[in-house]
């Protein structure tokens, strides 16, 4: 039988653990599918992809738009192999909880604690990783496909409505790439959030809110998001 949570972390790393756990699971279903429809960064990129997609079309030679979604597609192959690198280094520490705590509680404010509570924490941490990988390899994979969606594109002079929905199709399958290489990102900033909890609990849930800030400022506030944006439409 498996042992109870309760039983391995104290109350204030069982808090820490659920406010981390509540604000992400929030914050993607904030920012999820649905977070397109809001004035976001995602939804500002979302209607350049559309207008890229459009302008795809109707080119004859489509060969830059392969390469640039090339480009991006590369981007997510090397995200995923830097979560398999993270998976692996963190899965050799397994087993050496004991030691490497004995070196962080040298540190002053370090919280105390067993071997069997370090490892627990680096195994979420290891899931923070694991997660990151399938979203960054799915990503992948979508890129690719839409790759595909380019080079099947009818030639305009076939049918304009017949190229305008097979773009605006592209596109979405564009986004949804994007969605999913966007949420292994936030699993990167999630997990150096989650590295603070081998200090102390505290440091744990201020690490989160401190990430969760500039996740939101950058989705929602950003100046970046202000230039993709353009000129508001009165």
């Amino acid at each position: 039988m498996l042992p109870r949570l309760d039983t391995i972390f104290t109350p204030l790393d069982l808090a820490a653990l659920v406010f981390f756990l509540v604000v992400v699971v929030g914050y993607g279903i904030f920012t999820g599918p649905a977070g397109y429809k809001r004035s976001s960064l995602a939804g500002a990129i979302q209607s350049q992809r559309v207008a890229w997609m459009l302008n795809m079309a109707r080119r004859d030679n489509r060969a830059l738009d392969a390469i640039l979604l090339g480009s991006l597609g590369q981007g997510n192959a090397f995200f995923a192999s830097s979560s398999a690198i993270a998976i692996g280094g963190l899965a050799a520490m397994m087993g050496s909880g004991e030691k490497v705590q004995q070196m962080l509680e040298r540190i002053p404010m370090v919280a105390p604690s067993t071997g069997v509570v370090w490892e627990m924490k680096l195994l979420i941490i290891i899931g923070i990783f694991v997660f990151a990988f399938f979203k960054f390899a799915w990503a992948f994979r979508l890129s690719h496909y839409t790759s595909i969606m380019i080079g099947a594109t009818p030639l305009l002079s076939v049918d304009s409505a017949i190229c305008d929905e097979h773009a605006a199709r592209t596109a979405k399958l564009a986004g949804l790439s994007a969605e999913h290489s966007n949420g292994g990102i936030r699993a990167f900033y999630y997990a150096i959030a989650a590295l603070t909890w081998f200090g102390h609990p505290i440091l744990f849930i201020a690490a989160t809110l401190w990430v969760m800030l500039i996740l939101v400022r950058r989705d929602y506030f950003s100046r970046s998001l202000r230039l993709i944006a353009g000129p508001k439409k009165v």
